[in-house]
């Protein structure tokens, strides 16, 4: 009993020592781009949008050393589902969230496109070494394709009055520090879901579907709610969006890339298919949004509860049995 205990105290506390590292690991990073001389447009569209995904790619990086990569797969997994489920249902009972043309134009195909790759690459429910080099590979076009494409529309990102202070020596100390936090942060995280599967009596990967990814995706929804509430009523749906893209690119793959997994097939028939189908529920509600309301095209509170009733039904299709 005390080492479930000890376990409960490591993954919360490396859920905590998460959040704060990404913070000063992005904030550190930004500030050491304006000082060599990048623009704000590129810094918010691959350093931050990187950063905010820092902790679910250490996650997926130190499980797949520890040869259990399961977690990490289930953490994008069930991340993507929080981050459209909670994070955007939730959003969106707050104030309703204005669908922007330019999504369909260019980061819901995006999405799709990502969503059928990993699909194909979980159907025999293993991600192979090659698979994962393969996703891991398109995120440097990816970025660069983002970047040329927002720079022919409006895209510029408000300036962060406290990363424009920080002295070169402060943004590296920052940096330094937030990276160490973020690389501790994920050993003890990843030590306590372990010890707490097997104290459980469940898999890797359910507890990577669950407790690793709702803590990771806290970041999301404070940035989300916190958009919502100062009247960035347009970034909290783009940022999930970008943010889903990345989990399925990067998180998922990279455990793949270090060495092959074989997992539960349930993976592909059972937490696959239900993070497509709420994937595809909100390409649905955005794409009907924009045809009938092209100049007023809203999400608002009853998607928000559709969306909150789907993530709480996948909880009972896991554990369920």
């Amino acid at each position: 009993m005390p080492e479930v205990w000890l376990a409960v105290l490591a993954v919360c506390g490396g859920v905590a020592g998460l959040v704060w590292s990404a913070d000063r690991f992005v904030a550190g990073s930004a500030a050491i781009a304006l000082h060599l001389g990048l623009s704000k447009l590129v810094i918010g569209l691959t350093i931050v949008s990187l950063g905010t995904s820092a902790p679910e790619l250490m996650v997926a990086a130190s499980s797949a050393l520890k040869g259990a990569g399961e977690i990490g797969v289930g953490n994008a997994l069930g991340s993507n589902l929080a981050n459209i489920g909670l994070v955007l249902g939730a959003t969106a009972l707050v104030a309703p969230l204005p669908a922007q043309p330019h999504l369909l134009r260019h980061e819901v195909p995006t999405l799709l496109v990502v969503t059928g790759l990993a699909g194909l690459a979980l159907a025999d429910g293993r991600l192979s070494q090659v698979e994962g080099l393969v996703l891991l590979a398109l995120v440097p076009p990816l970025l660069w394709l983002t970047v040329r494409y927002k720079k022919r529309y409006d895209g510029v990102e408000e300036e962060d009055v406290e990363i424009q202070q920080y002295t070169m020596a402060r943004a590296f100390a920052w940096f330094a520090l937030g990276l160490a936090a973020l690389l501790a942060s994920s050993e003890i995280l990843v030590w306590g879901a372990r010890h707490l599967a097997l104290a459980a009596g469940v898999s890797p990967l359910v507890i990577g579907l669950t407790v690793v990814a709702l803590g990771t995706s806290l970041p999301e929804l404070a940035a989300s709610l916190a958009s919502v509430l100062r009247g960035h009523f347009d970034l909290a749906l783009g940022n999930i969006i970008g943010s889903n893209i990345l989990n399925l690119l990067a998180v998922m793959a990279l455990p793949g890339a270090i060495a092959s997994i074989q997992m539960e097939i349930e993976v592909f028939s059972r937490d696959y298919l239900a993070m497509l189908a709420i994937t595809l529920l909100l390409v649905t509600a955005v794409s009907s949004s924009l045809w009938y309301n092209p100049g007023q095209a809203r999400l608002g509170r009853p998607l928000g509860i559709l969306l909150l009733a789907s993530y709480i039904g996948y909880y009972w299709l896991l554990f369920r049995g």
